[in-house]
């Protein structure tokens, strides 16, 4: 649940671009979940599933679908609700302020140059030459490498490593410990087995509207570049190799794995775990469910499960008979065992055995 200063109803109505039916003198003092929704609160319903729990709940109003049934309270009707929630998160929610300047406690290159109004909290590391655009937030224990470029309005979190030479464009937000531009993993083998580092001195560029998630590892390649395109998002805990290639309003869920030199075109769904091989192309507006092995380039559009990745309807029905191999294989089993004792009792011609039906007389 959510505090937040109270708003009258026909406010929040015209903030969020609603269209009003009720009372709009109600005011309202929290966001809530439809079960635990109370007299002056505002819920949301964005998933039919939770279409019988919105008759019982008590709060003050509701956003919702056009077309969704009437609610027992106030509503604030849209053809987004879920959109329209998620702005009213923002309406809703205090926005801690960082105070604009360099904390005392930080340490910055007398080469570097920071934008107006930047803010940079308590034991950050900026290296020389790095470029931070206007209005960016830097928080504490953040370490930015040398020559780095980090656009406006940007918000870069607590123990974030940004690697040397690393592009970073506008608006881009970088969650707890993500690690930009670290080492990809190249090695050549020598003739006696041990391995030989390739070093790793190619771009990053992270272009505009990019969310990465806490603990993400995005690698740099040993040349060339690795590129995530503009409005992409990414979870926590992915892996994107170096030389990866990251299409525009792509998703990428928690636990993803993508190889080097991959990829992914615009906008790409990869749920939780996916795992992508090195050197495919995964086509624009492809989605996979979670846990599925990409091993090949996929068309656009495709829809894929499992390892290795097939249709999504030959999976499921593939899915559905694994269930049943067990009682399949002792059926063929007891088949066997009969097979073999109708032969030994001479039952059986030798091209019946073969399956070519008995002879005639």
């Amino acid at each position: 649940m959510i505090s937040l200063p109270n708003l009258k109803l026909l406010d929040v109505a015209d903030r969020l671009e609603c269209r009003l039916e009720g009372d709009g003198e109600i005011e309202i003092r929290r966001l809530a979940g439809i079960e635990t929704a109370q007299a002056g609160d505002l819920t949301f319903l964005a998933n039919p599933r939770y279409a019988a729990a919105l008759k019982a709940t008590h709060a003050a109003a509701v956003i919702l679908a056009d077309d969704a049934e009437a609610a027992p309270c106030a509503m604030l009707r849209t053809d987004e609700p879920y959109l329209a929630f998620a702005r009213a998160v923002d309406l809703f929610t205090e926005v801690v302020e960082v105070p604009i300047g360099i904390h005392r406690l930080s340490s910055v290159a007398s080469d570097a140059r920071m934008g107006e109004d930047v803010s940079v909290g308590p034991f950050v590391s900026v290296g020389p030459g790095v470029l931070v655009g206007p209005r960016t937030v830097i928080h504490a224990n953040v370490s930015i490498g040398s020559g780095a470029q980090i656009g406006a309005d940007c918000v870069i979190h607590a123990q974030v490593a940004v690697r040397e030479h690393v592009m970073i464009g506008d608006r881009v937000v970088l969650q707890n410990a993500a690690v930009i531009g670290s080492d990809g993993f190249g090695f050549a083998r020598r003739s006696d087995g041990t391995h030989h580092k390739i070093p790793q001195r190619g771009a990053l560029v992270i272009e505009d509207d990019v969310e990465i998630g806490a603990h993400v590892s995005v690698d740099r390649p040993a040349i060339g570049e690795t590129r995530i395109k503009a409005g992409a998002k990414v979870d926590n805990l992915v892996q994107i190799g170096h030389g990866v290639k990251v299409g525009r309003n792509a998703l990428l869920a928690a636990q993803v794995g993508i190889a080097g030199s991959t990829v992914i075109e615009d906008d790409v769904v990869l749920a939780g775990q996916v795992g992508v091989n090195g050197h495919v192309t995964v086509g624009k507006g492809t989605r996979a469910t979670g846990q599925t092995g990409i091993t090949s380039s996929l068309p656009a559009a495709s829809f894929v499960s499992g390892l290795p990745a097939m249709d999504n309807r030959v999976w499921r029905k593939a899915a559905t008979s694994f269930a049943l191999l067990p009682a399949l294989r002792k059926k063929v089993l007891a088949l066997e065992r009969r097979f073999a004792e109708l032969e030994q009792q001479g039952e059986l011609t030798q091209d019946e055995g073969k399956g070519e039906g008995p002879k005639k007389p």
